[in-house]
């Protein structure tokens, strides 16, 4: 009888395509890593303050697979998830858009789908929650912006506007003026601001808003998890330079960000075909030549990524172990019982060259071959091609603000 939830497994593996089961079920090939993340995690579950790191990786050698393990350590935990890949769509050097793309992926503790505006919609107004909330947009931010929003969705009843704060509280943001205007009209109030919002330079008070109402919420924290780091690579130098600065908001993070562990997984790579081949660090002083707040984060940033522990390739027994999970996943999912050596799986594998993810692979078709005909030839998976960092030759546009 086949099961379910190793076939699903199994699919994930065969397609490459990254999963949260894998990453349950496939946690034990790196226990030194594992245990730095975990020691991590655990510290700022427990005390609250905000940590960051960066680890590189081969291609193809587990990056995303043990951000998928971070993943559901954090639920163990009781924090909130955040996954994204960074790129061209969720750029690092710009945080209102990546606070958006955080926020639509956004799971709360053993959600099996992202969003948390059912916990936004039970708060009434005069409630503990709701008053420590308006008490902390008011004095603890940069601007009180989210002071008067909070304030004019708690109190107003109409659906259509209650969606419009909401949206506001996911990345997409409302005008100044739409928010005085409900302000007035709910409260009798006017609405004055100690000084108008604008993206580009106050996003981060929705980070810091954002994890303050987690941990209201009953959250222990939140994880934030940047898959595919190395893509910031293939960004024009200046993009690249104000993604590294805003790189240590998370690494480095104001006190204000509360109980948040980010984790930037990087192409082990990225030293040699980013870092020193476009000369990152004279590009950097360049661009913030009259900036040197900006420069020592840029620095930072690029000294975290070069001096970043790294994935190393797993020993034959440690592959040995993962091999040998697929065969019983395999036999699992399609309800038989592989009868092979650790040796001859192993054997199976070896034309799909060292990465572990296409070891994966020809071990599946491997058990596949076995499974439709009894018998297995040589397994047909290649190895995978290297990444690359051409930059995109679009231009860059200047960082419109509307508000």
């Amino acid at each position: 009888m086949s099961d379910f939830n190793a076939r699903h497994v199994i699919e994930a593996l065969r397609s490459g395509i990254p999963s949260r089961a894998v990453g349950e079920y496939f946690s034990e090939a790196r226990p030194g890593m594992l245990k730095k993340l975990r020691g991590q995690m655990e510290t700022v579950r427990e005390n609250g303050r905000s940590e960051g790191m960066i680890f590189t990786g081969r291609y193809g050698e587990g990056k995303t697979h043990l951000l998928n393990t971070a993943f559901n350590m954090a639920f163990t935990e009781n924090m909130a998830v955040s996954y994204i890949s960074l790129g061209k769509e969720t750029p690092m050097d710009k945080p209102w858009l990546l606070y958006q793309k955080l926020i639509t992926n956004t799971y709360l503790p053993g959600a099996q789908q992202p969003g948390f505006r059912e916990k936004l919609e039970e708060l009434t107004p005069g409630s503990s929650i709701a008053n420590e909330l308006m008490a902390y947009a008011a004095k603890r931010l940069e601007t009180d912006r989210l002071y008067y929003l909070l304030a004019a969705f708690l109190n107003t009843q109409e659906e259509e506007e209650r969606s419009v704060f909401l949206n506001d509280l996911e990345g997409d943001f409302v005008s100044g003026a739409a928010i005085k205007k409900s302000f007035r009209r709910i409260t009798g109030r006017p609405a004055k601001f100690n000084q108008n919002f604008s993206k580009t330079k106050h996003a981060m008070d929705y980070f810091y808003f954002m994890s303050h109402l987690l941990r209201q919420i009953g959250c222990q924290g939140w994880v934030l998890l940047f898959d595919e780091a190395e893509l910031m690579g293939r960004l024009g130098k200046k993009a690249r330079a104000k993604g590294y600065r805003e790189m240590q908001a998370f690494l480095r993070p104001d006190p204000r960000l509360e109980g948040v562990f980010s984790v930037f997984a990087f192409s082990a790579s990225y030293t040699e075909d980013v870092i020193e081949k476009k000369q990152e660090a004279e590009n950097a002083a360049a661009i913030f030549a009259e900036d040197p707040t900006a420069l020592k984060a840029v620095n930072a940033t690029l000294n975290g990524i070069l001096n970043a522990p790294e994935l190393m390739p797993l020993t034959k027994d440690e592959i040995m172990q993962v091999l040998l999970g697929i065969q019983d996943f395999h036999g699992r999912a399609y309800g038989w019982q592989p009868q092979v050596s650790p040796e001859a799986i192993y054997a199976a594998t070896e034309s799909g060259g060292y990465l572990l993810r296409t070891k994966i692979r020809a071990a599946i078709e491997f058990f596949d071959q076995l499974y439709q005909y009894g018998e297995a030839g040589k397994t047909k998976i290649t190895q995978l091609g290297k990444e690359t960092f051409e930059e995109d030759d679009t231009p860059e546009l200047p960082d419109l603000d509307v508000f």
